[in-house]
């Protein structure tokens, strides 16, 4: 039980129906992705799970049921640490759906060691993070243009977090992108204590790029939009859960009394899951393109944060753009 009183109460109150829209999520078997999928489908929406097969994505599959009986749940399984099971997932998508409302790039890892992908050779938190959402989100790009003509506009939602304010030397740096030829060439594992290390570093770097990569669409969208009223009804935002007690860092040690500090410190998952939410199901009026919302701080209501340079960097941007479409072997064109 932290210190803070719980707020998504009120926040959920102002959320609109959503009957009739669809959306994706990566990651929701617990943590702020299990609250937006049950949030979701308390207002209506269907909503597509997509997880690795386990044990977990089946249980809280079991528990989403339970606590929306009547809602529309569909589980697909795929595997973000493997782009052709990112591949599968997308065709299963598109075998029975002509276009989405909102796509939700929520799952992550954080602080795990330093090794590579075992099909594809990506640093595992970057590909996971990172390269398989865009993936995801070039392969169901021409869904989400369609839920925008149908719906009137249509969201694409990154998950950030405050570590991307963390990186070394204040910026994305190319190397993280690139394919490598073995494990712990990318700084090692090497746990310094308090985020520091070469863990955190990659894992940092992994929450720039979502931001970054948010504010590469964003620009895209506006350029097409000029001549594409589909693509301007696009909202590309992001969104950062502040202190969030969720399972990403479970498996940190990080000694009794930093543990305990924490856990007063952290807000509840619901209240993480508000930047999201906003994201993703505010209504169009209250969200802007290009905007990532979340906490001040480390706790409180989701509202605009302001960008640093670092994350709106057009060199930055270039970079994500082109070593992101190497990595998953494929231009991708917004129109």
């Amino acid at each position: 039980m932290g210190l803070f009183l719980s707020r998504y109460e009120k926040f959920v109150k102002e959320l609109p129906d959503v009957t009739g829209k669809v959306f994706v999520i990566t990651g929701t078997t617990s943590g702020t992705g299990f609250i937006a999928a049950e949030t979701v489908a308390k207002q209506g929406g269907e909503v597509l799970l997509l997880n690795r097969a386990s044990s977990r994505s089946v249980e809280s599959l079991e528990r989403l049921k339970a606590s929306v009986p009547d809602g529309k749940f569909v589980p697909i399984e795929c595997d973000l640490q493997d782009f052709e099971s990112v591949r599968k997932a997308v065709k299963e998508i598109k075998e029975t759906y002509k276009s989405i409302y909102c796509l939700s790039n929520n799952a992550g890892i954080m602080a795990v060691d330093d090794t590579i992908t075992k099909t594809d050779g990506f640093e595992v938190q970057m590909q996971t993070n990172h390269l398989s959402h865009f993936l995801l989100t070039k392969e169901l790009f021409p869904l989400i243009l369609a839920g925008s003509k149908e719906y009137g506009d249509a969201r694409i939602v990154q998950h950030s977090s405050a570590g991307r304010h963390m990186t070394p030397n204040d910026g994305l740096e190319e190397k993280y992108f690139l394919k490598q030829e073995k494990d712990g060439l990318l700084g090692g594992n090497e746990d310094t204590g308090m985020m520091k290390g070469g863990k955190f570093e990659r894992y940092f770097q992994t929450k720039l790029a979502n931001s970054v990569f948010t504010q590469c669409l964003h620009d895209k969208l506006v350029a097409a939009g000029e001549n594409n009223e589909e693509c301007k009804n696009v909202l590309s935002v992001c969104a950062h859960p502040g202190g969030s007690k969720t399972s990403l860092g479970e498996h940190l040690k990080m000694g009794f009394f930093i543990d305990t500090i924490f856990s007063l410190l952290l807000q509840s998952p619901a209240d993480g899951a508000m930047g999201l939410l906003k994201g993703m199901m505010g209504t169009k009026e209250s969200v802007k393109c290009g905007t990532l919302y979340g906490p001040k701080m480390l706790a409180g209501y989701a509202v605009p944060n302001p960008s640093k340079p670092y994350e709106i960097d057009p060199e930055a941007k270039d970079m994500l753009w082109r070593t992101s479409e190497t990595a998953t072997g494929g231009k991708f064109d917004i129109i």
